[in-house]
């Protein structure tokens, strides 16, 4: 038995008393719900070169749309599909895209969004999808959710510019911390990235497979046993880090362990590089360094680098290195599926440590991992707010 499995094996009474009902299960079902949404995939393949082809052809920018983890997914993804689709790609949070439309999009271009909401019903997401669909002719929308009665399928579903991708109701999480729903809407954008050329995404997705089952059971045992240090003078603060897709790994897993302690452990994220022009002096005896290693030979060495100044610095108090093994960590949590996965394929699997993470912090400091945020602070839906046009 791992700690996840024996969470998994409790009593449904017990779960439900411990806000266990859903968060366990949820990280634990990623491998398997991947494959699902892998062949929904292939379903709808042809309807979306139909319905994509024009923006394909001419090389329209691509703007990827989202709020909060589901603004991570466009970081994760960027990179690989500007690559695939040989087209410019950015990144705009809908928290962005909202207020600041005319500063980000030029009237004159065709653009494609793509829309990603677990709920469908964020209501800057509805809002930037509504005002776009309204006003912005030349603009064509994907909308990727896991909520068929989501507002913003229910837009797309209505207009000619607009389509709607819909994924197992399994993966629209039922906690208020998304992980199911985060990964398998990536692994939906990895596949989209491969929609004009083949590229084997099988292949990847089996070794992506194996190593997310590596991190179920040893990633989860790593987590239990770091996590009993949080509350006896342990880890008030946490940083990971990354390159590339593997920074978008590093936002999540922050967000992740921020969410479900409700802020009791502090976090932040940085890239590779990034972190020694000035963040570097957040770091302290209290922090756990999480670094997402890179497999490809010239980002690895920059890693490398980084972990053995922290270790030399001796300004943190413990280090893991996920996706390899390094001298300088630790810990390090590595097997040999994580060389056969290019690191643009990697944000889903990594990103499980920073889950389990949070889910054996929540638990130690006495939170409910499905709805760790008692005074209702935060939800699982962001409340409805004043939209202004």
């Amino acid at each position: 038995m791992t700690p996840l499995s024996t969470l998994l094996a409790l009593p449904e009474s017990k779960k439900r008393e411990a806000g266990l009902l859903y968060t366990p299960a949820e990280i634990a079902q990623q491998p398997e719900t991947w494959q699902a949404t892998y062949r929904l995939f292939e379903d709808l393949k042809s309807d979306l070169r139909s319905f994509l082809r024009q923006a394909h052809e001419e090389r329209w920018p691509i703007c990827l749309i989202g709020a909060g983890t589901s603004d991570y997914i466009g970081h994760s993804v960027a990179n690989l599909l500007r690559r695939g689709w040989g087209c410019e790609v950015s990144v705009v949070a809908s928290t962005d895209m909202l207020p600041n439309r005319e500063d980000l999009i030029l009237p004159d271009r065709r653009y494609l969004w793509v829309h990603f909401s677990r709920s469908g019903e964020s209501p800057e997401g509805a809002a930037v999808l509504e005002q776009g669909l309204a006003s912005c002719p030349n603009v064509k929308h994907l909308v990727v959710s896991c909520n068929e009665e989501g507002r913003m399928v229910q837009l797309a579903q209505e207009s000619p510019n607009a389509c709607a991708v819909v994924l197992d109701d399994a993966v629209n999480d039922r906690s208020l911390a998304m992980t199911s729903s985060f990964t398998n809407m990536v692994i939906f954008a990895q596949a989209l990235s491969s929609l004009w050329t083949p590229d084997r995404f099988e292949e990847k997705l089996e070794a992506m497979t194996r190593a997310a089952d590596f991190l179920l059971d040893e990633g989860a045992t790593l987590a239990y046993s770091l996590s009993q240090n949080v509350l006896q003078a342990g880890y008030g603060k946490a940083c990971f880090v990354g390159a590339g897709g593997l920074g978008a790994a590093s936002r999540e897993s922050a967000l992740k362990l921020l969410e479900l302690t409700s802020g009791q452990v502090q976090t932040m994220y940085e890239t590779t590089l990034g972190l020694r022009h000035g963040p570097m002096s957040s770091l302290n005896r209290e922090t756990l360094f999480v670094a997402f290693l890179s497999r490809g030979e010239s980002r690895r060495r920059y890693d490398v680098d980084l972990l053995n100044e922290v270790r030399a610095k001796r300004v943190v108090r413990t280090i893991v290195a996920v996706g390899g093994s390094d001298a300088a960590a630790d810990f390090s949590l590595d097997c040999a599926a994580f060389a056969e996965i290019p690191d643009t394929y990697r944000p889903v699997v990594d990103v499980i440590f920073g889950q389990l993470l949070g889910l054996f912090a929540s638990i130690e400091i006495g939170m409910k991992p499905d709805s760790p945020s008692p005074s209702g602070l935060i939800s699982r839906v962001v409340e409805k707010f004043a939209i202004y046009a």
